[in-house]
């Protein structure tokens, strides 16, 4: 499966990272008050900005495929990770790789949980 829009995709993904990190800082004070619905805050952020990227890629498409819509996810999910880690990593927060995955990089699996969900229930 190929994605038909690579530009696209790829402007998108940057978009499905800076957006959630951007409300992060808006939200970050719950991180210490109530580190449950920060996360919560954090997947529904996500979820969201999904669906609205996914409109935005896929529009003019009847419906999308299945394959292609994983595929945007996996790919969403890379650059994610790939912007998102060497500054947990490096930056104040001097995360472990294990730690930030298990608590940051693990939440970017719903972009392609939900990326081929939402085309799946569209066939």
């Amino acid at each position: 499966m190929l994605l038909t829009h690579w530009k696209r995709a790829l402007a998108l993904a940057f978009l499905s990272w800076l957006a959630p990190f951007v409300f992060a800082f808006a939200v970050f004070p719950l991180k210490h008050t109530s580190p449950a619905l920060f996360d919560t805050a954090m997947s529904l952020a996500v979820v969201i900005v999904a669906a609205l990227l996914a409109r935005r890629y896929f529009r003019g498409h009847a419906a999308p495929r299945i394959g292609e819509a994983v595929l945007l996810g996996f790919l969403w999910l890379a650059v994610n990770l790939v912007l998102d880690y060497p500054m947990f990593a490096y930056g104040p927060m001097k995360m472990t790789a294990a730690r930030y995955y298990a608590e940051i990089g693990a939440g970017y699996l719903l972009y392609p949980a939900f990326l081929g969900g939402a085309a799946w229930v569209l066939r």
